[in-house]
């Protein structure tokens, strides 16, 4: 998991949203905490609070426009990462491989790139990596709206009823996302 702080006067951490950029020079103390965590991740302290999940237009590498609301009725992992975080590249296998098992049944993870240097980065990452899933450009006003993400990577699941149902901060393995999903995708109702 790397730390991220919005909090300017914080002289704990290095501050990463300044203004309405994201500052790396401040990443590259906290990598080391990311590597260290790199499969540590834990359950957020509001994981159980269900509430409706915030809606956003993002534009995804391309600039085209994409809607949460563009998914209704679907299981969505919203998952909000960055190509230079260590433990947000170990978890991008797991979520090719759940997209490809569960787009059928009513299922998409979307990711949400923390990237400051923009969307060409990002896009010649996601074919390294073979991302078959949506990707966006993330906004300081939906790390905002998703309660300040204080840490990459940091993971939400939506059910089909647009609630978010558990959220995670840190690296999690295929088989958590998997156990959640499932019992989300049996509901049909949406």
């Amino acid at each position: 998991m790397t730390r991220m702080n919005a909090n300017k006067t914080d002289p704990k951490f290095p501050t990463m949203l300044t203004d309405s950029r994201i500052n790396l020079k401040g990443v590259v103390a906290l990598l080391l905490t990311g590597a260290a965590l790199l499969l540590g991740g834990v359950r957020s302290p509001a994981a159980d609070l269900k509430r409706a999940a915030p809606e956003w237009p993002l534009s995804d590498f391309e600039g085209k426009t994409v809607k949460l609301s563009d998914f209704k009725g679907k299981v969505v992992i919203l998952d909000f990462w960055a190509t230079w975080c260590p433990p947000c590249r170990a978890e991008i296998p797991g979520f090719v491989a759940i997209q490809k098992k569960y787009a059928d049944k009513g299922f998409t993870v979307i990711g949400v790139s923390l990237d400051q240097q923009g969307p060409s980065v990002v896009k010649s990452f996601m074919r390294s990596f073979g991302m078959n899933y949506p990707v966006v450009m993330g906004t300081p006003k939906i790390i905002l709206d998703y309660g300040g993400i204080t840490a990459i990577p940091t993971t939400f699941v939506i059910d089909r009823q647009g609630n978010v149902v558990t959220a995670y901060q840190g690296a999690m393995d295929q088989a958590t996302f998997e156990s959640v999903i499932g019992p989300l995708l049996e509901n049909t109702q949406g």
